[in-house]
Order: C-alpha cells, then sequence, then structure tokens
C-alpha cells in the first residue's frame, strides 16, 4: 500500500505533457485586457513609450523582467475605436504581409514559456506564428478564434470595444489571449501576419514562465496547426516539485528493494 502511495504522489507531479511538446490557448472573460495566468517571472510591453510610427524597430525590457525582445518592421499608433489597452495610449498593428516579428530571450533557465495579448477588433486575416530554433512551432489563424468566440454562450459580451466610450466597433470581438508551452518547449520568435484585409490589432504583449493556466480553453482545431493542444492542464511543477519527483520515484525503488530482499531470505 505505501508503495502505491509514493508511486501515485511521484506521478501527480508529472507534467500534462511530459514527453513532447505541447501548447495550450485560452482566452481571457470579456473585457478583460491583462492576463490572469500565474507566473514564475513575467513582463509586459504596452507600447505606451513608444512614438508613434510605421516599420519601426526597437528593443524592449518588458519592464524589467529578465527577459528581452526585439520588434522588428512594426506599426505603433495611438489607442483608437480598433485597440488601445484601456482606452488609451498606444498598441501595435500590422497592415498585410509579411508581418511584423518579435525575437525573445531570457535571462532566466527555460526561456520563454508563456505569450499572451490583447487580441482586439479581431479580423478573419488576423495570423500569428510562434517559432524556436528557426522552426515554426505552429500558427494560430484568429478565424477560428471567432468561431470559437462566436460559439460561447456569452459571445455578445466580447463583441464592441470594452474601453469608454461605450458601443464602439460591435461587428468585431475582442479578447485577451493566452499561449503556453509544455513539455520542455519554449518560444523565441512571434510573427504577426495580416494574410487579408483589416488590421491585426495587439497590446498588452506579455512574455513569462508560467505556472498556472488560466481563461477558456480553446480546443484544438483548424486555428493551430500543427500543435498538440493540452486539454484543460492546471500547473507546471516547480523545481523543487521535481525534487520530490525524484525523491518520491527513488523511495519507491528503496521500498521495491527491501521488498525482494525480505522475500528472498
Amino acid at each position: 500500500m505505501r508503495i502505491q502511495y509514493l508511486l501515485a504522489a511521484a506521478l501527480a507531479v508529472l507534467p500534462v505533457s511530459a514527453a513532447h511538446a505541447a501548447y495550450t490557448i485560452t482566452i481571457e472573460a470579456p473585457g478583460v485586457q491583462n492576463s490572469t495566468s500565474a507566473f514564475r517571472s513575467v513582463g509586459i510591453e504596452t507600447f505606451d513609450g513608444i512614438g508613434v510610427g510605421v516599420n519601426q524597430t526597437f528593443s524592449t525590457n518588458f519592464g524589467g523582467s529578465g527577459f528581452t525582445g526585439t520588434y522588428r518592421g512594426v506599426r505603433v499608433i495611438n489607442a483608437d475605436q480598433f485597440g488601445g489597452a484601456g482606452g488609451g495610449g498606444r498598441y501595435a498593428v500590422q497592415f498585410g504581409s509579411p508581418g511584423f516579428t518579435l525575437d525573445l530571450s531570457s535571462a532566466r533557465p527555460g526561456g520563454v514559456t508563456y505569450f499572451g495579448f490583447w487580441l482586439s477588433a479581431l479580423d478573419n486575416g488576423n495570423t500569428v506564428r510562434f517559432f524556436r530554433n528557426g522552426g515554426q512551432l505552429f500558427s494560430l489563424d484568429a478565424t477560428v478564434l471567432r468561431t470559437f468566440v462566436n460559439s460561447r454562450p456569452n459571445a455578445s459580451a466580447y463583441r464592441c470595444n470594452p474601453n469608454r466610450p461605450a458601443n464602439r466597433n460591435c461587428g468585431e470581438p475582442y479578447a485577451f489571449l493566452n499561449v503556453y508551452a509544455h513539455g520542455g518547449s519554449s518560444f523565441d520568435r512571434i510573427v504577426f501576419d495580416q494574410v487579408t484585409g483589416g488590421g491585426y490589432e495587439s497590446d498588452n504583449h506579455t512574455v513569462g514562465r508560467w505556472t498556472d493556466v488560466r481563461g477558456t480553453w480553446v480546443p484544438a482545431g483548424a486555428s493551430v496547426s500543427p500543435v498538440n493542444v493540452v486539454p484543460n492542464p492546471t500547473s507546471v511543477p516547480e523545481p523543487a516539485a521535481w525534487a520530490l519527483l525524484l525523491a518520491g520515484f527513488g523511495l519507491t525503488g528503496s521500498a521495491l528493494r527491501r521488498r525482494r530482499l525480505v522475500v528472498a531470505s
């Protein structure tokens, strides 16, 4: 019985996808314009300190979080009915393709395992792609995100810019999007494209090392290609949890060895 207990305790702290890379995508509740996720470390680029302009290249430390990023080819504009978290400041927008890029690096072990952003005025042509070590991990097509949002019981609450003045641009959804990497994976490049007419508006770009998944899970489907989407994971082990895991397996192995010795004698 004790052997079974130790084994169960050890397995309980295993991540959802230890054997291979996988990703979880969620959206926050209507009107939420920042991530509610839990993090070991996190930083945000709000674009409010960046001048208005097109085709800009600049670097950010995401508020001194231990992460750095370099934006290339990005257009920054003042808040309007289509974007600008909180109803003020500035935001990033992309018209057409190829899109603007964000190259990421981290002073913290494990790299960037989380990226989130306020996706405002969602258009069918909005596409964001995630990369690691020069290879594309997956792309997220907002056409399917729009379909998912519209299928929610509270779909109407996602429509209209949630910031004052009220009732602006009510034909398009507004939602904060969370993307989590599992299984030892991470992100080092993100590309925002607008593959049809319209624009890709985004703000509050958030990078971090996550510990808890929050928001409403977006199921696997055409919105991600290719990707293994993890259903409703809740947490990733801290280093202390891995130590307990290894200790648990060690104790289990010791107990098994002792049992075999007793039987043999």
